[in-house]
């Protein structure tokens, strides 16, 4: 059968997919166009199956919210390079993504992965990840996600371009006082909000720490006990959000301000693209070399 070139163009506007890509397809389903789409799906699923364990710790956080306020989701999807990162395709599909999370009731990453792309569609979300790894040649993962939802509280959000995001539940608060809170998160990075927040086996790591410190000095038990203690609360001023001094106000903590205008936080979570994934050595741009010299 003759496959012309209109044929082609159609299957490229729906699969998204390389004109000889296409042109292969087609010809192998003897120009039947629905038979070369599920060709060109199979294909993409097996070659996102091969990618699957290379790292991808560049990408986007993103963020969405519902049009009364009350509800927000932070999601992110990472990739192999910030050249992918920067795609349209890629961006297209972290924000639909990050719709679908605030939208659903999913409580985990494998629940969200489950459901349909789009509302009213057919492939899943983890489906739809495997074609757009097809039509880039990177692997995409969809990492990790929060959802918020306050009935007596205010949320804020801020994204530092596309690499963190925070979102953050307070109580009591102005809109600027929120976005100033959400902006020193981003900045400051603290653990937990306050100190009776801290996971005890933290507080326990960094005791026996400064206990053997104190210790090494040599002096009196009663001496490296208040050594300890203060160097326990610097400690936990510097992780905690209410201990910490404020980004745009170093003379007062967080904790103070908050206290000063009658507001609380009530939690906070903060992404940054890639944080604890342990990169590949390798040099991307010899990988691709030796790829080209390989063809």
């Amino acid at each position: 059968m003759n496959i012309t070139a209109a044929m082609v163009k159609e299957l490229r506007e729906r699969t998204g997919s390389g004109m000889m890509e296409c042109k292969k397809a087609l010809v192998e389903a003897k120009g039947d166009l629905e038979a070369a789409v599920e060709l060109m799906r199979k294909s993409g699923l097996a070659k996102a199956d091969k990618k699957a364990t290379r790292t991808a710790a560049e990408g986007r956080i993103c963020i969405d919210r519902s049009s009364d306020g009350r509800r927000a989701a932070i999601l992110e999807v990472n990739c192999e390079t910030d050249f992918v990162a920067k795609a349209d395709q890629f961006i297209d599909f972290s924000g639909q993504v990050t719709r679908r999370a605030l939208e659903s009731s999913a409580l985990s990453l494998d629940e969200l992965l489950r459901m349909p792309f789009t509302a009213d569609g057919v492939v899943s979300i983890d489906e739809a990840r495997k074609e757009l790894i097809a039509k880039l040649g990177e692997n995409i993962n969809v990492r990790r996600f929060e959802r918020y939802a306050t009935e007596r509280g205010i949320l804020a959000s801020y994204l530092h371009g596309s690499r963190i995001g925070v979102l953050v539940e307070l109580t009591s608060a102005s809109a600027e006082l929120a976005k100033d809170i959400a902006l020193h998160v981003a900045a400051s990075r603290p653990m937990c909000v306050d100190a009776a927040s801290v996971p005890a086996p933290t507080i326990a790591k960094e005791k026996a720490i400064f206990q053997a410190q104190a210790m090494a000095t040599g002096k009196p038990a009663n001496i490296v006990e208040k050594m300890v203690e203060g160097r326990l609360k610097k400690f936990l001023g510097e992780i905690t959000l209410l201990g910490q001094p404020f980004v745009k106000d170093p003379d007062i903590t967080v904790g103070e301000l908050l206290k000063k205008q009658g507001a609380t936080v009530l939690r906070f979570v903060r992404f940054e693209v890639g944080e604890g994934i342990e990169k590949d050595a390798g040099n991307f741009a010899e990988e691709v070399m030796a790829q080209v010299r390989g063809s």
